[in-house]
């Protein structure tokens, strides 16, 4: 989904890769060569602000470790939270 203004860029794709990505596309997993690279990209970005989230609760739960108070749901209740907060602050995400 674009919102506001975009920029085209260029990238190199090996052989294969392409091959990999017009079958996708023939077969409609993705309207275009450009919504299936876009598609990719949200998913990595999402993965890696995952990966900074769980890793700011790694460093605080070092410091002041009480997993037995929260528990699993617990951390995963607060991840939640802590990524809408994130997006309500104006950071692109999920």
């Amino acid at each position: 989904m674009h919102v506001g203004m975009s920029v085209q860029i260029a990238v190199r794709l090996g052989v294969e890769d392409l091959k990999r990505l017009d079958a996708a596309v023939a077969r409609g997993a993705f309207a275009s060569r450009a919504a299936a690279v876009r598609a990719g990209l949200d998913q990595l970005l999402r993965e890696e602000r995952e990966a900074r989230i769980a890793e700011a609760y790694r460093r605080g739960y070092a410091r002041d470790p009480d997993e037995d108070a929260v528990g699993e749901a617990g951390l995963r209740v607060g991840s939640t939270l802590l990524a809408g907060e994130e997006l309500a602050d104006g950071e692109p995400g999920a």
